[in-house]
């Protein structure tokens, strides 16, 4: 086994966990759409190297759901819908402390820009 460092600036975790039939649950709620269309997104807006888009597993806050849980900001949308995939990636270019732009391609990982 070999330790690295994670290879992106920002990872946006999609529930999207399926329950039967009338039980609250993302995917009764669009959240593989949502998915869909993070990672399209983020593709045609060239992030791909800085932002990862993965499904998740049941974030336990299924009647709030569709759930994004953005890393390592730990940031958290619920009640998403596809329309909300634009504001998503208005949020993550910000740094939530400071108001700035995080995406930074030229410095090696864990650098900051002063």
């Amino acid at each position: 086994m070999e330790q690295t460092r994670v290879p992106y600036q920002k990872i946006l975790f999609v529930c999207v966990n399926k329950r039967e039939p009338g039980e609250a649950c993302c995917s009764h709620r669009d959240s593989e759409a949502i998915a869909v269309a993070l990672k399209a997104r983020v593709k045609a807006l060239g992030l791909s190297r800085d932002v990862r888009v993965s499904k998740s597993g049941c974030q336990d806050l299924c009647s709030q759901g569709p759930n994004v849980m953005v890393f390592p900001d730990y940031v958290w949308y619920h009640g998403v819908t596809p329309a909300d995939v634009e504001r998503i990636l208005s949020d993550l270019a910000q740094d939530p402390a400071a108001g700035e732009v995080t995406f930074q391609r030229d410095l090696p990982p864990g650098v900051r820009a002063p």
